[in-house]
């Protein structure tokens, strides 16, 4: 299964690093944001990837480019132009990076790359939470549910968009209502292909029309995660992350 990661936003919050780079390439231990959730699905099994790219997405491919020859030992031969890698990273990912857009919202941003899906489930996320999920149960779960749609909901520390759930169905799905406590959208999607009939043009917003309707239509599923989950949405929050990791307590890891 692919896995689409939303990597496009301007990441307005956290203007002090975006402001040269896009969010999913803030560093946390040395390493972006983007590798990190990369990672964690590379545990489970999940190795290709679609980048839905937009703002300064040039800094994302360069750096992917690049990655094999900076996490390798190679030789470079400069008689005959060749390089050969001696020892590679134990990353063995696949990556398709499209560009989708500099204006394009986060429906947009996956109805984007629906040419690269070829009509199967794949994993969607944003490209800017860290967590400890279990991503086999995620699958397994949305499996057993047989509908179009997963989401992930987490209670985190912040309110995002919260998730009205009934016996594992969503029954109301409303971003960043004005309440306290509940279910968020973590972020963490499974979709079938038919969700693309609920995207209408690159101006869709995934969490408003899309994932509404679909809760409507009783086509959403939530799946309850109550451990570790953490955005990057301001400096505190990098310092959350940044602190976890250099103390060696981070659960993404």
């Amino acid at each position: 299964m692919k896995c689409v990661i939303l990597a496009g936003g301007f990441g307005t919050r956290i203007s002090e690093f975006t402001g040269h780079k896009p969010k999913p390439m803030i560093e946390i231990g040395g390493l972006p944001l983007i590798l990190h959730i990369m990672r964690w699905y590379s545990k489970f099994g999940f190795r290709e990837f679609i980048i839905s790219c937009g703002y300064k997405s040039e800094y994302i491919k360069d750096y992917f480019s690049n990655y094999l020859l900076k996490t390798s030992d190679f030789t470079v031969d400069f008689q005959s132009n060749h390089v050969e890698i001696i020892k590679k990273s134990n990353d063995d990912f696949k990556i398709t990076f499209v560009d989708t857009g500099i204006n394009t919202f986060t429906g947009g941003r996956i109805k984007g790359v629906e040419n690269y899906i070829n009509n199967e489930r794949f994993f969607a996320t944003y490209g800017d939470g860290l967590c400890d999920i279990n991503i086999n149960k995620l699958l397994e779960f949305h499996l057993n549910h047989k509908k179009i749609g997963t989401v992930t909901a987490v209670r985190p520390r912040a309110r995002f968009g919260e998730l009205v759930i009934k016996d594992e169905s969503v029954n109301s799905f409303k971003e960043k209502p004005h309440v306290h406590g509940g279910w968020i959208n973590g972020g963490y999607f499974v979709f079938e292909p038919d969700i693309f009939n609920y995207i209408s043009d690159l101006q869709t917003v995934l969490e408003e029309e899309p994932l509404e309707k679909l809760s409507k239509d009783n086509q959403l599923n939530a799946f309850k995660h109550s451990g570790f989950w953490q955005c990057m949405d301001s400096k505190r929050d990098y310092d959350l992350l940044t602190k976890l990791y250099n103390e060696g307590n981070a659960p993404w890891l």
